[in-house]
C-alpha cells in the first residue's frame, strides 16, 4: 500500500490517510520514522475502528530534510524520534506539533512567532538513565521502539562525554561478572563541568542489603570522576512514592553552577537535562520579572525561585518530593518561602487574598492536571516537556 505523509503529528509519527470508500473518509494512518511530504510504501501492523498504525517497507519518495542518522541505535531505540531529518527542520517539526496541539487540546490558535531556542544537536544531556540486564548476560541499554524489551547500547551521542565514559566503563565492569543481579536500573548525573558524576541505582525490590552496598561500592570505582552513589529500591509498580534509599558510597550530590547560582542537587532530586540551555531556559522564563509576590509551583530544587528571589520581593516555592524540598530550602535559604506540598494541595488551601504578579509552573509530563487551577493572574510562565527527543 503506497501512501503519501501529510505531516508529522505529537510523538513523532507521519500522519498519512487511507483511501475513501463507500463508508467514508479514509481511517488516518500512523507511521514513525517519516517526513512530511514522503511516499512510501507501507505495511500496516494495527487496525482500529477510527485509526491504523503502520512501518515503512520501502520509501519511494525522500523528503529534502532527511538525512542518515548518526546514531546507530535510531530507530531500534525508543528515545529519540526525530534523528532522520536535519535538526534545523526537527525544530521546524517541533514548533508545529506544539501550535497544533495547544490548538487541539486547549484551543489556542496562536498568532504570534515562536521564538525557538536550539541547542547544540549532541552530547547535550547531563542525565540518562539505562535498564540494566544480569543474566543470561549482562547488558546495558534502553527500551526498544515501543516496547519493554531491552536494547542494548554502548554509546547515546546525546548524552555528555562523561555520561558516555561512564556507559563505557559500566559495560566493562559487567562483562567481568562483577555487578549485582540485583541492580535493575543506573542513572548517571554529570555536573555543569561534565567533570562530577552522581549515579543513581535501583536494586530490585526485597533485595538482600549486602547486595545493595556492594553494588554502591562497586559503582564508586567505576570512574575517577564518581562524587557518589545512592541506591534505591525500586517501587511497587504504579507506586508515586519517593523512592526508598537503601545505600550509599561518598557524596550523594552534585552542585551545579548555573544561573548565576550554586545549586545543591541531590540523588533522587529533578533537575534540568539539556546543559547547555539551562542557563538560557532560566533567563526566558525570569527575564525581566519583578514585583512583590512570585510563585513558583514544582519548585524542584528551586532554580526559578532562586533566580526570582533577586527581583521579587517574596518568592513562594511548592515542591512535593522531600529530597527536592531539602535541596530547595539548602539553595534558596530564607530569601524564599519553601512548601512542602503538591500544588494541588497548596493551592486548595492557600488563602484566597494570595495575589501573586508572577506564577511559574513546571510540572512533570503529566501536566499541571485539571486541579491546578491558578485563578485570574497578571502573568503565568509554564514550563512543559516534550517527550519527542
Amino acid at each position: 500500500m503506497q501512501l503519501k505523509f501529510e505531516k508529522l503529528v505529537y510523538g513523532g509519527d507521519g500522519l498519512a490517510r487511507l483511501p475513501a470508500d463507500e463508508r467514508g473518509p479514509g481511517k488516518s494512518v500512523f507511521v514513525p520514522f517519516v517526513l512530511e511530504g514522503e511516499q512510501a510504501e507501507i505495511d500496516l501492523t494495527e487496525q482500529k475502528s477510527g485509526f491504523a498504525r503502520g512501518r515503512v517497507e520501502q520509501l519511494l519518495q525522500s523528503s529534502a530534510h532527511r538525512i542518515q542518522p548518526a546514531c546507530p541505535y535510531f530507530q531500534r531505540c525508543g528515545g529519540c524520534h526525530y534523528q532522520h531529518s536535519n535538526y534545523a527542520h526537527q525544530l521546524e517539526i517541533k514548533a508545529t506539533v506544539l501550535r497544533e496541539t495547544l490548538k487541539r487540546t486547549a484551543k489556542l490558535n496562536l498568532q504570534c512567532e515562536l521564538f525557538i531556542h536550539p541547542s547544540p544537536e549532541w552530547s547535550y544531556r547531563n542525565r540518562t538513565r539505562l535498564k540494566v540486564q544480569a543474566s543470561p548476560s549482562f547488558a546495558l541499554g534502553y527500551y526498544r521502539f515501543r516496547s519493554h524489551d531491552l536494547l542494548p547500547v554502548e554509546q547515546c551521542p546525546i548524552s555528555s562525554p562523561l555520561i558516555n565514559r561512564a556507559i563505557t566503563a559500566t559495560w566493562e565492569l559487567g562483562r567481568t561478572g562483577s555487578i549485582s543481579a540485583a541492580l535493575r536500573e543506573i542513572e548517571f548525573f554529570a555536573d555543569h563541568r561534565d567533570e562530577a558524576l552522581l549515579i543513581e541505582a535501583s536494586c530490585a525490590r526485597g533485595s538482600p542489603s549486602v547486595d545493595a552496598h556492594q553494588s554502591a561500592e562497586q559503582l564508586s570505582h567505576l570512574l575517577p570522576d564518581v562524587q557518589g552513589v545512592a541506591i534505591f529500591e525500586l517501587p511497587e509498580p504504579n507506586q508515586f512514592a519517593e523512592p526508598k534509599r537503601i545505600a550509599g558510597f561518598g557524596k550523594p550530590e552534585i552542585q551545579y553552577l548555573v544561573a548565576g547560582g550554586s545549586y545543591r542537587v541531590s540523588a533522587g532530586s529533578f533537575f534540568q537535562v539539556n546543559r547547555f540551555l539551562i542557563d538560557e531556559l532560566a533567563d526566558v522564563v525570569c527575564k525581566d520579572a519583578k514585583g512583590e509576590c512570585a510563585l513558583d509551583l514544582y519548585a524542584g530544587i528551586g532554580l526559578f525561585s532562586a533566580v526570582l528571589a533577586r527581583s521579587f520581593a517574596q518568592v513562594i516555592a511548592v515542591e512535593a518530593s522531600q529530597t527536592s524540598h531539602a535541596d530547595l530550602r539548602h539553595n534558596c535559604g530564607q530569601e524564599v518561602k519553601a512548601v512542602l506540598a503538591t500544588t494541588e494541595q497548596y493551592l486548595q488551601q492557600v488563602s484566597s487574598d494570595l495575589r501573586p504578579d508572577l506564577v511559574v509552573a513546571d510540572p512533570p509530563r503529566g501536566g499541571l492536571g485539571e486541579q491546578a487551577e491558578c485563578g485570574s493572574l497578571d502573568l503565568c510562565v509554564m514550563r512543559s516537556l516534550d517527550a519527542g527527543p
